[in-house]
């Protein structure tokens, strides 16, 4: 077991002349089943093809591009784990100073919109290759968006990056039936057939069955066109019921076919099976990426939560997708021979921990439903609510040899977990897979925002909270609840962060990072935050995008912040929440201020806590 080749002296090592693929990728490279490009490579490995890695190669010199010679089949281009503008960006558009995916968290080893950058310098070199998109970046920009850094829509990243193929989604299958076709000797140009992909053709006459987006020009020009093509597009997610989308533009058509099929329990043990080094090749000395990740299990993939502001479903499906205990058993064992490891799993899991089974029974057979949610607003009456496999498969993860702790970090789904009738899970949860916090995301407190953002009504969260306190108190746990919360979202006005702001002040709990709305491409709430409209119901939406009332709605969630004062107070101000001023229990920020050398508010906020309540407070927030 071998990294692969990274350079041109180690596949000549091999023996190799001339590679199948040549895999570009924005990341430092990690040999590792929590990064894709580790997955896409090991499975075309496995499949006998001869794959070489250019992992940050520097996009002004063509010598590293051109050190392997032209690959047999193509170039297969990705930003890497995370879309290089999120990695660049935070949601003011600062400029980050830490990219976790590089040596030692070296800012500015890729460059912004990299899938594009990457492709068009191939495209410049080897003009007559293949050249294939992948990735998080290409898979949600495959048509034309909404993109915040630009302020503008922008055409599908085929187009922009003059590729000839985007695979989207996870791309198991994908890339092993593209791999067949080039191998076979077709032109990429005639590859239009696999699900999954997208691709450019001057003709649509011979698509049978399809649907045709307004064109790129009317949404450009036209909000409400924009909300129709997205509402179109979001209705068809789903790999069974899905229909091929058609989005013309003046000169062409950009095809998508509907998404790949779901994986079997038996190829997604096949997937996570391979043979991964688990670590960052040894040209590097520290990539912090991985920290967190090493020691981790992902068990299933997927997600029927559909949270408008996750483009997880557009990218991995609402089926859940899962692997069988003895694979995830095998790969805990084998993690316990590493020297390094230090009997702590630090993640079973995968986007939501505790979906481990798809949300009804009829989902492998006619698809999810194009109209209806699993769980909001209400849970459907089929929805399967079932946590005992998932706990099997943990108790077994407990019971290795070596292993001393077993935790749960990617995510549990309260609402979920609240819907099970059956205490088992939630109780052993606490007591074995907690490591000092638990974090989940009722992502706000009102309502009306909460409908909004997809999620279920506050007083379901309210109950869980109790829940979660009593079952510590019984196993005589004192664990943290930190809840990741937003600010900002569409929907959500200065009223509404101001009931947040009181519901914080209730629970004695003061976030240490707060979180903005951020509009990242093919999310619900992302055409909500640039239309104005919801686009599954044709309403108005309310959005907060003045940055300076954006600004109100984050000071509100750390209204205890000395220098929040003059904020706070000028959103209660202006919301004509002046009740909210004073010393009551009530009140968010006392009447009076000194302002002094040391800052204004003399007093106020002094020796206030980041939260008193040990199982409400915050020790380390969410970091976008």
């Amino acid at each position: 077991m071998e990294f692969l080749p990274i350079n041109r002296q180690e596949m000549l090592d091999r023996g190799w002349e001339q590679p199948d693929f040549i895999y570009i990728s924005g990341d430092a490279y990690v040999d590792h089943p929590s990064f894709g490009a580790a997955i896409i490579t090991r499975i075309l490995e496995a499949h006998g093809y001869k794959v070489v890695m250019l992992s940050q190669p520097n996009w002004k010199k063509d010598e590293e591009f051109l050190q392997f010679g032209e690959p047999r089949l193509g170039f297969l281009v990705s930003s890497g784990n995370i879309d290089s503008m999120v990695n660049h960006y935070s949601v003011g558009k600062r400029r980050r100073d830490k990219d976790n995916y590089t040596d030692m968290g070296e800012m500015g080893k890729r460059p912004d919109r990299a899938t594009i950058v990457y492709s068009k310098k191939v495209r410049q070199l080897f003009p007559n290759s293949a050249i294939i998109l992948g990735g998080i970046e290409a898979s949600l920009r495959r048509l034309a968006h909404y993109d915040y850094w630009d302020d503008k829509v922008r055409p599908s990243i085929l187009l922009d990056a003059d590729a000839d193929l985007v695979l989207y989604g996870m791309g198991e299958r994908s890339i092993v039936e593209l791999a067949e076709a080039l191998d076979g000797g077709l032109n990429i140009k005639d590859i239009t057939y696999i699900r999954g992909s997208v691709y450019q053709t001057n003709s649509i006459d011979s698509l049978f069955e399809h649907e045709v987006l307004p064109t790129f020009e009317e949404i450009k020009k036209d909000k409400k066109k924009y909300a129709e093509s997205f509402k179109i597009q979001h209705e068809n997610h789903d790999a069974i019921n899905a229909t091929t989308l058609v989005e013309p533009y003046k000169n062409c058509y950009v095809v998508q076919n509907p998404p790949s099929l779901p994986l079997t329990t038996q190829e997604m043990d096949d997937t996570y099976n391979l043979n991964y080094m688990r670590a960052y090749h040894p040209r590097y000395k520290m990539i912090p990426a991985i920290e967190e990740v090493k020691f981790s299990i992902i068990s299933n993939r997927g997600c029927f939560g559909s949270c408008s502001f996750c483009a997880l479903t557009a990218h991995q499906g609402r089926i859940i997708q899962s692997r069988s205990k003895d694979s995830i058993v095998k790969e805990v064992e084998k993690i316990t021979e590493y020297p390094d490891f230090k009997g702590y799993i630090h993640d079973v899991g995968g986007p939501t921990a505790n979906f481990y089974h798809p949300s009804c029974e009829k989902q492998l057979k006619v698809g999810t439903c194009k109209h209806r949610e699993c769980l909001h607003p209400e849970p459907c009456a089929n929805l399967n609510v079932t946590h005992k496999d998932y706990l099997d498969i943990l108790r077994a993860c407990r019971d290795v040899k070596g292993v001393k702790k077993v935790f749960v970090r990617s995510g549990i789904r309260y609402d979920y977990l609240m819907h099970d009738k059956d205490d088992t899970f939630f109780k052993e949860l606490v007591e074995h897979h907690i490591s000092g916090q638990l974090k989940v995301a009722p992502e706000h407190v009102s309502n009306k925002v909460l409908d909004i953002m997809g999620k279920c009504n506050f007083e379901l969260y309210d109950r869980f909270t109790k829940k979660y306190e009593q079952f510590n108190i019984d196993a005589q746990k004192n664990q943290y609840l930190v809840p990741y919360l937003m600010s900002s979202h569409p929907g959500c006005d200065l009223n509404d962060a101001i009931e947040l702001a009181s519901y914080l002040k209730r629970i004695h709990h003061t976030p240490q990072q707060v979180q903005d709305f951020y509009p990242t491409p093919s999310t619900l709430s992302t055409c909500m935050y640039y239309t104005g409209i919801d686009p599954l119901t044709g309403k108005s939406v309310y959005v907060a995008k003045d940055p300076h009332d954006k600004l109100l709605q984050r000071a509100l969630m750390q209204y205890s912040y000395p220098k929040n004062y003059d904020l706070v107070y000028e959103a209660l101000k202006k919301a004509n929440r002046l009740d909210l001023v004073g010393l009551s229990k009530k009140c968010l920020i006392p009447p009076i201020q000194r302002t002094s050398q040391q800052g204004r508010g003399n007093d106020y906020g002094k020796n206030r806590k980041s939260g008193s309540n040990s199982r409400s407070s915050n020790k380390r927030g969410r970091d976008y």
